[in-house]
């Protein structure tokens, strides 16, 4: 049992005990409500100040056992308090209600799965674009790492569904699946699938014949780390200097060029159903639109100038870091 519930059982148990002895006073000595309550509280709280009456003998061994059953009340409460505080589990309540107060607050957030290598990689490409992101993670010493960087996490198995509840799965917008196992995955991708029909889920996957069974489970991206990192290898033999520029095209803003995607639906109204020519983009901070995702999500490569901006599509803009700024100031 939390803390914080035995110290609600205990304050119930103190009232309890308030009433019993108001009653008590009430029924024994006759005494009127207001009497009654002060007889309670100068008994319970051991003060003492002066009997309103002389008590009768009933009186007496009903006062003798509201002391007894306070005193046992007072050592249940200091007994709750200090082993808390001896364990550490006091401290460490009040700092997962004060992180679940912070996820209470977010809305539209990710929820990362597992701060492994790709869990990690994840977190710090996030934290660049100033996504807002809640970490689960089961490894105490992780956990430690990621307290003192100041991270939103929640401690435990992302399996759980009250895991994924605490990391406000219900009114998340993405969910990042990093763990080892793909039988864990597997399971988490179903469970928020089920939690969040509108969430986006992105799945890590280790086995070629996983990729189906997270299609199904709900996944719409399965990455796969192990035939990514192969293929790059094998490409930068076959084609280095094409795999060197995209390698250059960094999402960071830290290298020569960059690439941004400009949703249309955040775009000025004056933008919506205009062309990309009306935009002007090229003239106006020097990016140049060499992608185009459709409301279908098809995805054109180099579009055509008078292709139309409708709501629910995305533009794909290249640029160098200074020019993807001023196209930032423009929208």
């Amino acid at each position: 049992m939390s803390i914080k519930r035995k110290l609600i059982r205990a304050v119930l148990l103190m009232l309890s005990v308030l009433v019993i002895g108001v009653v008590g006073y009430m029924v024994i000595s006759k005494d009127s409500f207001i009497d009654a309550l002060y007889m309670t509280v100068i008994t319970i709280s051991t003060v003492g100040f002066g009997l309103v009456h002389p008590l009768s003998v009933e009186g007496k061994i009903f006062t003798i056992f509201l002391i007894l059953l306070s005193v046992s009340l007072y050592g249940f409460i200091i007994k709750v308090i200090t082993e808390n505080i001896a364990n550490g589990h006091f401290f460490e309540e009040l700092k997962q209600n004060k992180m679940q107060k912070k996820i209470d607050l977010l809305s539209q957030h990710t929820i990362v799965c597992g701060y492994g290598r790709n869990g990690k990689q994840a977190l710090t490409k996030l934290q660049k674009y100033h996504q807002e992101s809640v970490i689960i993670e089961r490894n105490a010493e992780r956990i430690n790492q990621l307290e003192s960087e100041g991270n939103i996490i929640v401690f435990g198995d992302a399996t759980d569904d009250a895991i994924l509840e605490k990391a406000g799965i219900k009114k998340a917008k993405n969910l990042i699946v990093a763990l080892p196992s793909d039988a864990d995955n597997l399971f988490i991708v179903l469970s928020a699938r089920q939690m969040n029909k509108n969430l986006t889920i992105i799945s890590r996957a280790s086995d070629e014949s996983s990729n189906k069974k997270l299609r199904i489970a709900g996944a719409n991206n399965i990455i796969m780390p192990d035939k990514l990192g192969g293929d790059h290898m094998a490409a930068l033999v076959v084609t280095p200097d094409l795999i060197e520029f995209i390698d250059m095209l960094s999402l960071d803003g830290e290298c020569t060029a960059n690439l941004q995607e400009i949703i249309v639906d955040d775009l000025p109204n004056a933008y919506i159903s205009k062309s990309i020519l009306d935009l002007d983009l090229r003239k106006k901070t020097g990016c140049s639109v060499i992608g185009f995702k459709t409301s279908d999500d098809i995805y054109i490569v180099n579009p055509e100038a008078d292709t139309k901006l409708v709501k629910g599509s995305k533009l794909i803009v290249l640029g160098r870091p200074e020019q993807i700024e001023k196209l930032q100031t423009l929208f």
